[in-house]
């Protein structure tokens, strides 16, 4: 939830730190004191499009400080982590954003600097605001299945849908890559059954190169190898001689020289292994499988073939197979395609089938939130105004991983008129009426824990703002709401209530003042229901509203 907003120098708020709570919060107030000003400076903390027109007269940068306390588990952590943003557990979150006098902005995320983009993302994941002019999520055609979905859609259901379409995109690809490689082996073939002979006669073995590299080395300098390696065994020799000599004369001495003699016969076994060695290393350079000159032409051999195919020499044992298998592709391509086109079709069938149950759900959810969402609307002075959820089918063209089928709500607020996008049909005091009804009966929908609704009770009165407020005292049950009211009706179901003023005198301030006792809670809805003189009809008008709020 939002827990507290701190502005500075915006507009006609100098400085100003509000806390909020959970539940229904009111803001109210009359007209001009600076209600906007707030949702303007709250706009500004989610990332909203900055202006230096927002910076009050004579400072030199306005800030907004917007801190919200979130469930370690809440998607937007996840989100961060993503963009490579490590936060401390059990941190609060806090969104800050300053403007300049020329306009220039800057965003930070717990005092780590972050593109405008970022916080504006990470803002809609916390808060929605829902303005009678403001174009929100619930607005836009392209979240409304997620929110059908989520409403009422099994999430194993959709990552079954979503893996399916991606096995079938990725047989599709194999297909399509078969094809291309196979209309290109049919080009190459000749190339290819030559490369192939070549490779073949050649056989060549991984890590060849090296071993010959090393051969030639040692025969280059076989005669320089060979005066060594028997220098090296005459000495040996000799010195076996010596240790024998000194064995016998140390065995005499009986169990006293025992340690003498084990570390003796140690010492002769070693040296057999040493004269093993360099007997082994003459034979090979005095019996080498290659002379110097059949080992240069196979190393060119080699390195004409790698210059040939664009490898290293080593590489040439898994080139061939690489050509043989194009080769055998040629040979069997026929099989290998049907093969691959029963893949495609039978994960094509897998998707279908998957998405059918999907859509299904759908039209099961979409029914009865439509018939939920009428339900809401009568008591919110609608009762002509007709809730649609259009599920349409696709093309197959446009099928992709979350079904073959758009949704979207549509609404008409005459009973002959066509459903159109809510954007499009609504007027302003309307749409957020619908938006209400919708989000009453989606409350358990989204990620968003604060919902900003302005003047929602526009045009209305009685007992129809009566409703929106017991609709929102109702969505406060799940969501954190924050509602700027004209409405006694609607401020009388809050939790909580703060009033906007403007300070009189030449420098005009906006603050803004807790209610938290009921009698000046009470003297602020009688204000509302009577103007600037409070009756004492009116103060008891604010009781019986009163006896009614949100506990």
């Amino acid at each position: 939830m939002l827990a507290s907003l701190t502005i500075k120098n915006v507009v006609l708020i100098d400085h100003l730190q509000i806390e909020f709570r959970e539940g229904l919060c009111a803001l109210t107030g009359e007209t001009g004191a600076g209600k906007s000003i707030l949702l303007d400076s709250l706009g500004l903390a989610l990332g909203a499009r900055s202006d230096s027109a927002l910076v009050r007269k004579g400072a030199e940068q306005a800030g907004v400080t917007a801190e919200f306390e979130l469930p370690t588990d809440h998607d937007v952590f996840t989100f961060l982590k993503l963009q490579d943003m490590e936060l401390p557990p059990d941190t609060s979150l806090i969104l800050r954003r300053s403007v300049g006098a020329d306009g220039r902005s800057k965003a930070y995320i717990n005092d780590q600097p972050v593109s405008i983009g970022l916080l504006a993302q990470v803002g809609e994941m916390l808060v929605e605001i829902h303005g009678q002019f403001d174009t929100q999520s619930l607005l836009n055609p392209k979240v409304h299945r997620g929110l059908l979905d989520d409403y009422g859609v099994s999430a194993k259901d959709t990552l079954a849908v979503a893996d399916a379409w991606d096995e079938w995109k990725e047989k599709e690809t194999a297909l399509i890559k078969a094809r291309e490689q196979m209309d290109k082996a049919r080009a190459d073939e000749e190339y290819l059954r030559g490369a192939v002979e070549d490779l073949d006669e050649l056989s060549p073995q991984e890590g060849e190169e090296e071993k010959l590299t090393l051969l030639r080395e040692r025969l280059m300098k076989r005669e320089q190898y060979l005066d060594a390696l028997n220098t090296a065994q005459n000495a040996l020799d000799e010195a076996e001689s010596t240790m024998g000599q000194g064995w016998r004369a140390l065995n005499k001495l009986g169990a006293d020289a025992k340690d003498l003699t084990e570390g003796m016969d140690r010492a002769s076994a070693e040296m057999q292994e040493v004269l093993s060695g360099i007997a082994a290393l003459s034979s090979d350079l005095e019996q080498s499988e290659y002379s110097l000159e059949e080992i240069d032409d196979r190393l060119f051999a080699l390195k004409g073939q790698a210059r040939k195919h664009g490898c290293a020499i080593d590489e040439l044992a898994a080139k061939r197979e690489e050509l043989a298998a194009q080769l055998n592709m040629i040979e069997c391509q026929d099989d290998v395609l049907e093969g691959l086109i029963k893949d495609v079709q039978k994960s094509k069938e897998a998707y279908v089938l998957k998405a059918k149950k999907v859509t299904a759900s759908r039209e099961t959810a979409a029914a009865k939130l439509d018939k939920l969402v009428a339900k809401e609307l009568p008591p919110l002075k609608m009762d002509k105004a007709r809730f649609e959820t259009s599920i349409e089918p696709l093309d197959e063209p446009d099928w992709g991983p979350r079904g073959t089928e758009r949704v979207q709500f549509l609404v008409a607020t005459n009973p002959n008129s066509a459903a159109g996008p809510l954007n499009k049909i609504a007027s302003g005091g309307e749409m957020a009426r619908f938006m209400l009804a919708l989000k009453v009966v989606l409350a358990e929908v989204g990620v968003a824990g604060t919902l900003v609704f302005d003047e929602v009770d526009s045009g209305i009165g009685g007992a129809t703002a009566d409703a929106v407020g017991e609709r929102l005292a109702r969505l406060a049950g799940h969501r954190q709401i924050l509602v700027v009211t004209h409405s006694p009706q609607v401020a009388a179901r809050a939790s909580h209530h703060w009033i906007v003023a403007k300070g009189g005198g030449k420098d005009v301030k906006t603050n803004v003042f807790a209610l938290p006792e009921l009698d000046k809670r009470r003297e602020e809805i009688a204000r509302m229901l009577s103007g600037a003189e409070i009756t004492e009809e009116a103060r008891a008008a604010a009781n019986k509203l009163l006896e009614g709020r949100a506990a």
